[in-house]
């Protein structure tokens, strides 16, 4: 009966996060509609911030219980899934097709975000309430900049040719975006919930649990909403849910959960720290060669993952 009823909750998971990824991506293309701005700004933003909800949760509720290695971990962890793992097979399923300010915006402000977050961490193994403020301001900044220069540029108002999201009404849009969260973090909970227990049916240790299984649990949203844009041809939002959830993660949960309680004595893996920087950088020429990311280099990324979920598993077996 166990395993039947769990069967049934990863059934009900992936239907979650499948419906949930549809909800968003139509909620948030007509937003950028009736707002005039960028589809990629959206998916820099709102996308960004609703799928990261189950990082913020974690991250929060770590910090409360003292436990700063569970706050860092998931968001170190999560932004390496977000580039190698989720745009590595949104780039298989299309190839993404990559707007300038990507490149002269964006993707710097995330490589600055880490490097800046390897600083803190190397300085005193946590996070102080100033340094959180720091990081709180600059996410704040950052998005009400870019909402400025997409505003202020009317080609940025346009949705990318191809899209296949049809227009709806502004209060339908909203109500999808309710609709949107809830399925998504509910759906990432339910087949978490599953996963876990085949994991410990088919007797994997803990600790890999947790560096595999849950690490990318919390990036499910992240994935079924760039993975569904991919195929809705809504490049600029796929793009931008993972840049912005890492930017998101980084300024605005690790600005956020440290206000609440210093983080203090986290002992972090330098592997996992250095492999989150050169996710951030590698992405840059990746995505300046014609101004796409190809099926190739979404199976390099996504082969790099499997490398890292190797080393993972052969150093804690």
């Amino acid at each position: 009966m166990t395993l039947l009823l769990n069967i049934l909750y990863a059934a009900a998971g992936v239907a979650g996060l499948y419906y949930g990824a549809e909800f968003l991506i139509k909620g948030g293309v007509a937003i950028a509609r009736k707002a005039k701005i960028s589809p990629l700004v959206i998916g820099l933003t709102l996308v960004a911030c609703a799928t990261s909800a189950p990082e913020l949760v974690v991250s929060v509720s770590a910090a409360i219980d003292g436990n700063s290695n569970i706050s860092f971990g998931n968001v170190v962890g999560s932004n390496i899934c977000n580039i190698a793992l989720i745009l590595g097979i949104s780039a298989l399923i299309r190839p993404l097709t990559v707007r300038k300010q990507l490149l002269t915006l964006d993707s710097p402000v995330m490589i600055v975000s880490s490097l800046l977050l390897a600083a803190f961490y190397f300085s005193n193994h946590g996070l102080n309430r100033l340094q959180a403020a720091l990081l709180l301001a600059g996410f704040i900044a950052y998005t009400l900049w870019n909402i400025r220069i997409s505003r202020r540029d009317e080609a940025a108002a346009e949705t990318e040719p191809g899209g296949t999201v049809p227009e709806i009404p502004l209060h339908k849009a909203l109500l999808y975006l309710v609709i949107a969260m809830a399925a998504l973090v509910g759906g990432a909970k339910i087949f978490l919930t599953s996963a876990i227990y085949f994991a410990r049916l088919m007797k994997i240790s803990d600790a890999v649990i947790g560096l595999t299984v849950v690490a990318v649990g919390t990036s499910l949203p992240e994935l079924a909403a760039s993975v569904v844009a991919a195929i809705r041809k809504e490049s600029d939002i796929a793009i931008g849910n993972v840049v912005g959830s890492n930017i998101f993660n980084i300024l605005g949960i690790l600005g956020i959960a440290p206000l609440i309680k210093p983080m203090e004595n986290a002992a972090l893996n330098m592997v996992d720290l250095g492999m989150m920087v050169f996710c951030a950088v590698i992405l840059v020429p990746m995505m300046r060669t014609k101004w796409k990311i190809s099926r190739l280099e979404g199976a390099i990324l996504l082969l790099g993952y499997c490398g890292y979920i190797f080393y993972l598993v052969s150093g804690h077996s």
